[in-house]
C-alpha cells in the first residue's frame, strides 16, 4: 500500500489561480503519473479573488484540446498552513514569486520556493504568461510551456529522488 507521507508534495502558484495554476496542476500531474513520480500536487492564487471557481473556461476548453481535464476549484495561498503542507511552491511568475516571498516565515519556507522557469527543459520563456486578457494561442502557449516545465519538474524529482 502506498505511504502518503512517501508523497513529494507540490503547490502551484500564479495570481487568481484559475488559469495558469491550475493547469499545472492538470498537466504535471499527468505528467508525473505517467512517469511514475509519487505526488500529491494542488494549486493555489496570490489573491482570493476567484475562491471556489472552477478553472476559467477558456483554460479548460485549450486543456482539453490536448488531452487534460482541469477540476480543481480555485483558492488563495494560505502561508500559515501551506508552507508546512508543501514541499516545493512553484510561483509562475516573478510577480508571483515575489508575492510568496514576502510571506516566508524562515528560511525553511524559503528554501521551499521555485520559479516555473526553472524546470524548462527546451523553451526559454522568463515566466508563464499570464492569458487571462489573450485569444486561444495565449492559452495554448501557456499549456505548451507548463508541459516542458512539467517534464524538468518530473526529472528533477527523479534526480533527487535517486540520492
Amino acid at each position: 500500500m502506498e505511504n502518503p507521507n512517501d508523497k513529494t508534495r507540490i503547490l502551484f502558484v500564479c495570481l487568481g489561480n484559475i488559469c495558469r495554476s491550475p493547469a499545472a496542476e492538470t498537466i504535471f500531474n499527468q505528467i508525473a503519473s505517467k512517469h511514475k513520480i509519487n505526488v500529491l500536487v494542488d494549486s493555489a492564487g496570490t489573491s482570493a479573488w476567484h475562491e471556489g471557481e472552477l478553472t476559467d473556461h477558456r483554460m479548460r476548453e485549450s486543456l482539453r484540446k490536448f488531452g487534460y481535464k482541469a477540476t480543481s476549484l480555485s483558492r488563495p495561498f494560505r502561508p500559515e498552513t501551506d508552507f508546512d503542507s508543501f514541499d516545493m511552491i512553484i510561483a509562475m511568475d516573478e510577480f508571483n514569486y515575489i508575492d510568496l516571498h514576502e510571506m516566508v516565515r524562515d528560511e525553511t519556507d524559503e528554501k521551499k520556493l521555485f520559479k516555473m522557469k526553472e524546470f524548462f527543459i527546451s523553451q526559454s520563456a522568463d515566466f508563464i504568461p499570464d492569458p487571462y486578457y489573450s485569444g486561444p494561442s495565449g492559452f495554448e502557449l501557456v499549456i505548451t510551456l507548463l508541459e516542458d516545465a512539467s517534464l524538468g519538474l518530473v526529472n528533477h524529482l527523479k534526480e533527487k529522488n535517486a540520492k
